[in-house]
This record gives structure tokens, C-alpha cells and sequence, in this order.
């Protein structure tokens, strides 16, 4: 007796793709951004802000243009990274009304509505999100503009130089009533190169030479991109007095550097490299040491220097928002200055809704990070892992210069925090930024295509005794 058995082909389990998931977060990620926005009215004003309506449905239709790209072109990506981004930018848009709305600002004679503004550079962003999706279809395109995108990036960190200064800093292009920050789009272009660089030179930079204090020291050949870097780095800060930049150009080289190599002692020499630079610009940098004076003891300036007031008054913020906050619309952070809606919106924050608050946004800005990281691990290509992380690196240290200035924890730098903060380059850079780190997602989490069905499968048969 015998039993004929038929094998067939399987196909691949289709993945859920969660894009209902982030439909619902994208929900909750507006309705409280519109309850902060009508919670600052009712603080200020006692009634409903006139504008809440506006507000609402202009910032439904970005998160729901948004969610419609990444459902069409983006099917498998992560659920969380886009009502993460719409979050923190409905609840800054939120909170730069919120200043905007403060007699202080209203009295001086340069005052202008930032708000609207904001909302505006928010929608040219959504727009190079859907772009980034729609154009990009696989991330991998990019390691064929690895040279390009160094040439490219440098332009862009250069061309302030031929700027008159900011603030004290040349990190802006004025094009008549428009400024534009290159340096905020550099950091994502310098990411391309530096993973298509690594990719190819990571197992030469892994090797070790001899082993020195329980560190493998590198090869002095291999030392070389390191040191030109740097050098790129420190001229950046002499040049441009852009302490910010220069700290987040260089922590993210050797953040991925680390990941390619998985050598802790390119890290000890970035670090020691990094300190000696500061320390060494700092020493005849008028601009560097006013921001390093003013960071060792801020109410030694009060009065004298711009930047130690500043950072006194973000302090007192801080501590006047104890654990809870003094509640939306009902803080003092605007004596700050010009600087309150951008530099120092965490003040805002932290007066407005206290510790609490602050471990919330915080916790945010991690979870961005997070996702990152994770679709690094996920990425099944060398290239898309050093872009993702190099991404995501780029994203936290931003967030720690900025946030550790703003708290007194390290000298000031003058960047703007993502998404929250005033500024039109930051939030179109970091929309893109999300939209590139969408697109490796979704190449990450997409399943593998079921094989073609062989035409002898049918054909096949396995005979049992």
C-alpha cells in the first residue's frame, strides 16, 4: 500500500502593517495639541482662542497628508515615527503662540507673529516628507551620491562664512526677508557620506595596530579621516563661532564610526579630540569664552552679557515651575527675550509644565531615537544600519547640546530644539530627517517576496511504503 502526497509552495505571511495604529496615535497626537493651544487661550484671555478652529484643521490635514504617503508608499514603516514628530511639532506650534500672545513681545517694535510662520515652514515640511516617500523608493540610491553629498555638505557649512554674523554667530544665509540655516540640512547630507564611507572602509578602520590600556589602538594610516574631520569640525568654530554645529557634526562621525568598527577607542579619541579642540578654541574665541563664562556662573553677567542673563532667567524658569509647572499660559519665561521662542522654548516648558512636563518631552524626543535605533537593527543592508543610526545620532545629540545649554548643564550652542522650537530650516530639515528614517523603515519591516511557484511543483510526489 501506498499514500501519494502533492507538495505545494507556501507563500510568505503578510505582515500587519499597523498603519491603523498610527491613524489612532496621529488622532491622539492632535487632540492634545489642540487642547494645549486651547488651554493657553483660556489662560490668557479667559475664553477660546478665535484661531483654535484654524489651527485644528490645519494641523489634522498635515498629520492626515502625512499618514496618506506613508500608507501609499510607505506601507510596512514604523507606526510610531510620525505621530511622535506631529506631536512635538502641534504641541510647539502650541507653545510659540502661546509667546507670541505675551504683552512683552506685542510692546517691542520688531515684533511679528512667529506662529504662523511656523505653521507655514510645518506645512513646507510635511511636503518634503511626501516628497522624501514618494521620490526616495529605496534608501539604498542614496550610497551612489557618497562623494557628491560630502562636496555638497561642506558647501552648505561654508557658505555662512561670506555672511554677516547672527548673534554673534555666522550660521545664517540672509536671501532678503528669508534666513536659511544650512547647517540644519548639512547634518543629514553629511550622514549619506559618511555611511556610504564607512560602509567601505570600516573592516580597514576596525583593525588595530597594538593595544594600550585595555584600548586597541588604531592603525596611524586609519587615523586619518578621524583628523580631517576634526580639523573640518574645529574650522567650523573658528570661522563661524558655531559651537552647536561643530558638536554635532563630530559627535555623529564618531557615533557612527563606533557602530561600523565596534572599537570603543574610536570613541575615547573622539572624545579626547573633541575636548582638546573646544579647549583650545574656547582659549582665543571672544564668542566661545563669553558662552563658557556664562555657563560657569550666569548671574556673574546679569546685566552685562546677553547670553549669561539669558541662561540666569532660563534657570530661574526651571525652578519656578517646581515638579507640576505653573500651568499653560501662565508662566514668565518671556522676560527671557528674542530668544524665548527658539534658543530657550524649553524654558517655556519647563516653567509652564514643570519637571513633569519637561520628562515628558524628554521621553518623546527618546522614543524618536529608539525607533531609530531599532530600524538600524532592523535594516538588512550595511548601509541603510550606518544611515538609520547616523540619523538617529545626529536627532539625540542635537537634542542634548540644545537641551544641556538651556539647563546650564553645558555651554550654550544655539541651536534650536527639533520640531518645538522656532525656526523654518530646523523643522523642514527634521521632517525630512523622519521622512528618510520612514523609508528605511519601511524597507526593513517589509517581508520577503514568496518565491515563484516552480511549474514541476505539481508535478512532485512522495511516495510512502
Amino acid at each position: 500500500m501506498s499514500v501519494v502526497t502533492n507538495t505545494t509552495t507556501i507563500g510568505a505571511i503578510d505582515l500587519p502593517s499597523r498603519r491603523n495604529t498610527e491613524l489612532a496615535l496621529l488622532g491622539f497626537a492632535v487632540a492634545i495639541a489642540v487642547f494645549a493651544y486651547a488651554n493657553v487661550g483660556l489662560a490668557i484671555n479667559g475664553e477660546l482662542p478665535s484661531g483654535m478652529l484654524g489651527y485644528g484643521l490645519g494641523l489634522s490635514l498635515l498629520a492626515g497628508v502625512g499618514h496618506m504617503a506613508v500608507r501609499r508608499y510607505a506601507k510596512y514603516a514604523d507606526p510610531l515615527l510620525l505621530p511622535l514628530a506631529t506631536l512635538l511639532n502641534g504641541v510647539g506650534l502650541a507653545f510659540i503662540w502661546r509667546l507670541d500672545q505675551s504683552e512683552r513681545f506685542q510692546a517691542l517694535k520688531t515684533f511679528a507673529p512667529a506662529a504662523s510662520k511656523q505653521l507655514m515652514y510645518s506645512a513646507v515640511g510635511v511636503a518634503l516628507f511626501v516628497a522624501v516617500l514618494l521620490l526616495l523608493k529605496d534608501h539604498r540610491i542614496l550610497q551612489r551620491y557618497t562623494y557628491i553629498s560630502m562636496v555638497l555638505a561642506l558647501f552648505l557649512l561654508v557658505l555662512p562664512m561670506f555672511f554677516p554674523a547672527v548673534n554673534g554667530a555666522k550660521i545664517w544665509i540672509s536671501l532678503g526677508p528669508f534666513s536659511i540655516q544650512p547647517g540644519e540640512f548639512a547634518k543629514i547630507i553629511i550622514a549619506i557620506f559618511f555611511s556610504g564611507y564607512l560602509m567601505v572602509k570600516r573592516d580597514a578602520l576596525a583593525l588595530a595596530s597594538r593595544r594600550f590600556m585595555g584600548l586597541y589602538l588604531p592603525r596611524g594610516r586609519d587615523l586619518g579621516p578621524i583628523l580631517v574631520v576634526w580639523a573640518i569640525s574645529i574650522l567650523i568654530l573658528v570661522f563661524e563661532t558655531d559651537l552647536g554645529t561643530s558638536l554635532l557634526f563630530f559627535g555623529m562621525f564618531v557615533v557612527m564610526l563606533y557602530v561600523a568598527t565596534e572599537r570603543t577607542s574610536w570613541i575615547v579619541f573622539g572624545l579626547m579630540m573633541s575636548a582638546a579642540g573646544a579647549v583650545g578654541v574656547a582659549s582665543f574665541e571672544p564668542h566661545v569664552q563669553q558662552r563658557v563664562t556664562a555657563w560657569l556662573d550666569p548671574f556673574a553677567g546679569w546685566g552685562k552679557e546677553a547670553a549669561s542673563e539669558q541662561i540666569a532667567k532660563s534657570l530661574m524658569a526651571f525652578g519656578s515651575g517646581g515638579t507640576l509647572g505653573t500651568g499653560l499660559g501662565q508662566g514668565h519665561s518671556d522676560l527671557i527675550g528674542f530668544a524665548a521662542n527658539s534658543d530657550f522654548i524649553l524654558a517655556t516648558v519647563g516653567e509652564e509644565l514643570g519637571l513633569a512636563g519637561m520628562m515628558a518631552f524628554l521621553l518623546i524626543y527618546g522614543l524618536i531615537v529608539e525607533r531609530g535605533v531599532r530600524t538600524a537593527l532592523a535594516a538588512r543592508d550595511p548601509f541603510g544600519k550606518l544611515l538609520a543610526i547616523g540619523l538617529s545620532g545626529a536627532f539625540a545629540i542635537q537634542v542634548f547640546v540644545v537641551a544641556g545649554g538651556v539647563m546650564g548643564l553645558i555651554p550654550l550652542t544655539g541651536m534650536t530644539m527639533p520640531f518645538i522650537a522656532q525656526g523654518g530650516s530646523s523643522v523642514i530639515a527634521n521632517w525630512a530627517l523622519v521622512g528618510i528614517l520612514i523609508r528605511i523603515s519601511d524597507t526593513a519591516r517589509r517581508p520577503a517576496p514568496a518565491p515563484a511557484p516552480s511549474p514541476d511543483a505539481e508535478m512532485t510526489q512522495v511516495v510512502r511504503p
